[in-house]
């Protein structure tokens, strides 16, 4: 009965070393990791409706489940003209990007190799009716200029300042800057310049707890 007693309580001692060690390694996956949350619904909506567009565009941001404190280094972009008649300009020299620092840089849209000199004008995006405009953007000052002129995402935009001090929270923003036509007038200085419309996008950074590893956390 003791050689019984004895295997019992190995196999015991053995199902404990396995759970705690699943356990460690379930909060191990999980350190450093943040979430980055946008609603256009409580957000977006209320200064499309207040600018009588809510109807006609449709702004969303394509998002992880989770990241790296230093992983996300872009934002995938995605806006929508619903409209039938308009013609929506995305205006990327006036639209902006602002960290958790609370400073303002320009938003910059990338495209493959991008070898231009960043203090050349951006030309606007121009999104005619029933149509989706699909965009990778970023700070101006997250890009690094590499040896062969091409230009590289080298920082991270969203991080939480005072992680190590306890701060779990911090959020950024992205202010894009539309012109809405009812003509495809273009975008030069002039009598028709199509009325101007900032819209303030904004981000929540999150520190993920624990418990998100758990198994049946991790869909949502």
């Amino acid at each position: 009965m003791n050689t019984t007693a004895d295997q019992n309580l190995l196999v015991l001692t053995l199902y404990i070393i396995g759970v705690i060690y699943t356990f460690n390694r379930m909060i191990d996956s999980i350190a450093d990791k943040i979430k980055i949350e946008f609603d256009p619904k409580k957000t977006v909506a209320e200064q499309l409706k207040k600018a009588e567009l809510e109807d006609k565009i449709e702004i969303s941001f394509g998002m992880n489940a989770m990241y790296s404190l230093d992983e996300l280094k872009e934002l995938s972009l995605s806006l929508k003209n619903k409209s039938k008649e308009l013609v929506v300009y995305v205006d990327w020299d006036n639209s902006s990007f602002v960290g958790v620092d609370g400073r303002s840089r320009r938003l910059i849209r990338k495209s493959p190799g991008m070898i231009r000199d960043l203090a050349v004008s951006q030309t606007p995006s121009p999104i005619v009716p029933e149509k989706t405009l699909k965009e990778t953007v970023t700070a101006e000052d997250a890009l690094k200029r590499e040896e062969n002129g091409t230009y590289t995402v080298d920082s991270p935009i969203a991080t939480i300042p005072g992680l190590k001090k306890g701060v779990k929270q911090s959020n950024f923003s992205v202010d894009l800057v539309l012109r809405i036509s009812e003509a495809a007038y273009g975008v030069a200085y002039g009598k028709n310049i199509p009325p101007v419309c900032s819209i303030n996008c904004p981000f929540n950074v999150t520190k993920l707890h624990w418990t998100y590893a758990l198994p049946w956390n991790k869909k949502r």
